[in-house]
């Protein structure tokens, strides 16, 4: 077992720096004005009594897939790793990204099968399962591809079940020094690596939960004066490897709202493609109790006791493109709709969706690429697939999507 970065030297080197950050959100370390002002395009000036670092560099408008290979601990849902042939079709099909949803325990020195995931556990990474996971970056990167890593499950949190965290990340310190000590776990990695290649999206759609094991448990919009410090200390230990990397965070409230606090911090933002529900999971049942009777939903129309159109989702990502044309980076980081949603529907609707996104440059990943909400092996009843190289391809989800530049 080899633990990667020593916890010590770590909380010595990188820590001190990171929980001074994690202070209050009011006080923003030197070390991070140094490095996010080097990082950043353009014109950028500092004001010396607030210490706010002024905006912003763009992102690539990188328009592709998310790969769920390692965002769950459950095999018969992730299935088979990405093959290789997967990532030059996807850019033979004229698409430029990978985003790669990573659950840490999944490359933590764990037993079989243990769940329970214990403080001290947090820090036993296991290089040889982070050399899997580095290698099917490699893979996407060979054909081009920008990767963006994300922490699906981050220590301290996750909205999704899976594991049992040991603490919090939004209300205690020990979460958050781990959080920050796998970032710059990652970020010492590709140190080296050009920033076209790579991206760091922090935690996957961030909220506050009351008990942060009981999904079912109370949830709202972290502080965003919390969410800026964590992102904060994250940043600076990426940073400090390469002062040029592209950092992301989802918005608050599960990705969906973009985060003021975070604005001058010179990372991008990631938006989401699931409004409204009753389009994007139709009958999925881990969102709606009693699946089986979902109205079949339509474009346009009312839904959920709302009528759904064009401008209704005009006005639902304005603020999303008020950001865009701050300056903030914005991307779609997740979009797209389950197996039962009808399939002209869907499409009608994600027509919609990816023309209001790229038409002001923010560019979408699919969630994801194969599987069930995928354009392969997406066991849809009403569709005809097109055999491609042995997979289903969804010709007409790939044509909707290549024709959105």
């Amino acid at each position: 077992m080899n633990q990667g970065l020593n916890r010590r030297t770590f909380l010595r080197n990188v820590g001190l720096a990171a929980a001074g950050a994690l202070a209050g959100c009011n006080k923003v370390l030197p070390e991070i004005a140094a490095v996010t002002n080097k990082n950043n395009i353009g014109s950028t000036t500092t004001d010396a009594t607030s210490n706010i670092i002024a905006p912003l560099k763009k992102i690539p408008e990188w328009r592709g897939f998310n790969i769920s290979d390692y965002f769950q601990p459950d095999p018969w849902y992730v299935g088979e790793n990405t093959p290789e042939e997967l990532f030059k079709y996807v850019a033979d099909w004229g698409f430029d990204f990978i985003r790669l949803p990573v659950a840490y325990p999944n490359y933590l020195d764990l037993a079989a099968g243990q769940q329970n995931i214990n403080a001290g556990d947090v820090y036993k990474i296991d290089e040889t399962k982070a050399d899997k996971i580095q290698n099917t970056i490699y893979l996407a990167q060979k054909y081009n591809l920008h990767v963006s890593l994300n922490l699906h499950r981050a220590p301290g949190y996750c909205v999704s079940a899976g594991y049992h965290e040991p603490y919090n990340l939004w209300t205690q310190q020990d979460a958050q020094d781990a959080f920050v000590y796998h970032w710059s776990y990652w970020a010492k990695r590709f140190k080296n690596m050009s920033t076209q290649k790579i991206s760091f999206d922090l935690v996957n759609e961030p909220c506050y939960r009351e008990d942060v094991n009981n999904t079912s448990s109370k949830t709202t919009a972290v502080p965003g004066a919390t969410y800026r410090t964590v992102a904060q200390a994250a940043t600076l230990a990426i940073r400090k490897e390469n002062a040029n990397f592209y950092v992301i965070a989802d918005g608050n409230n599960g990705a969906t709202d973009p985060v003021s606090e975070l604005a001058d911090l010179n990372i991008a933002q990631s938006c989401r493609g699931y409004v409204p529900y009753e389009i994007t999971h139709y009958k999925a049942p881990w969102v709606f109790p009693d699946p089986a009777y979902q109205p079949i939903p339509v474009w346009p129309g009312e839904m959920g006791g709302r009528y759904y159109s064009r401008a209704t989702m005009e006005e639902y990502y304005k603020p999303w493109i008020d950001l865009a044309k701050s300056g903030v980076g914005v991307h779609c980081g997740e979009c797209g709709a389950w197996k039962e949603t009808p399939h002209d529907v869907f499409l009608a609707w994600f027509g919609d969706v990816l023309d209001i996104l790229t038409s002001n440059g923010i560019g979408f990943a699919l969630w994801d690429l194969k599987g069930e909400f995928g354009i392969l092996n997406s066991n849809r009843s009403d569709i005809q697939y097109e055999d491609w190289y042995g997979y289903k391809l969804d010709r007409s989800l790939l044509a909707l999507m290549q024709s959105k530049k």
